[in-house]
């Protein structure tokens, strides 16, 4: 095994490729369905593609649906705020937009459960805590988004997502997931105060 693996990583892997190739069959119709709303609400591209660490610090190309406009100076369509549209809120609010990333676990680039991969500017401002996030694949859904989504901190998600470094196995990846339903249910922590979703690492927030 590689420093930092453990034994229940094999069989997670094995977990993620069944469960990701089911709910890609079973919600095939969703899917399409949400990407003719996009492409009616939103228009083209349908799909969000952007880079972002995996595990070890790897690029790769996450996907999501598209819930933006795009920027447009003219009409005051410049910030995160701004560009994101009620439909768009919605998608998130539900989670809806994160079903492409299902594409990216069936490929091996992410898991169903482990850190949020976040943006690549953030790598040079991580410590060498914060950096341990990235000794196992990011995740749809973790411990983060269990227990207060984008309504934590960045010190507290940070912390978590370690913990889950430390800590992952079979009943806490099935604890998460029940947590994560329940949260997406009761739409509870979608934003970070006066955010559109979370303010970005490394900024004052006010």
């Amino acid at each position: 095994m590689t420093r930092g693996s453990r034994p229940y990583d094999a069989t997670k892997r094995v977990l993620d490729v069944v469960s990701a190739g089911a709910a890609l069959i079973v919600l095939s119709p969703v899917i399409a369905a949400i990407a003719l709303l996009v492409a009616l609400k939103l228009g083209r591209p349908v799909m969000f593609s952007q880079q972002r660490p995996g595990k070890d610090g790897r690029l790769f190309t996450l996907r999501k649906f598209r819930t933006m406009r795009d920027i447009d100076e003219a009409n005051g369509f410049v910030t995160d705020e701004q560009r994101l549209t009620p439909f768009g809120r919605a998608l998130r609010s539900m989670s809806l937009d994160e079903l492409p990333s299902l594409w990216n676990v069936l490929r091996g680039d992410m898991s169903m459960v482990g850190p949020r991969p976040l943006l690549v500017e953030y790598l040079p401002r991580y410590t060498p805590e914060h950096a341990r996030r990235h000794e196992v694949k990011p995740g749809i859904t973790g411990l983060a988004q269990a227990n207060g989504r984008n309504a934590l901190s960045w010190d507290e998600k940070f912390e978590l997502d370690v913990r889950y470094v430390d800590e992952r196995s079979l009943s806490v990846d099935f604890r998460i997931i029940l947590a994560t339903v329940k949260a997406v249910f009761a739409r509870d922590g979608i934003s970070h105060r006066g955010h559109a979703t979370m303010h970005k690492f490394g900024e004052d927030h006010g």
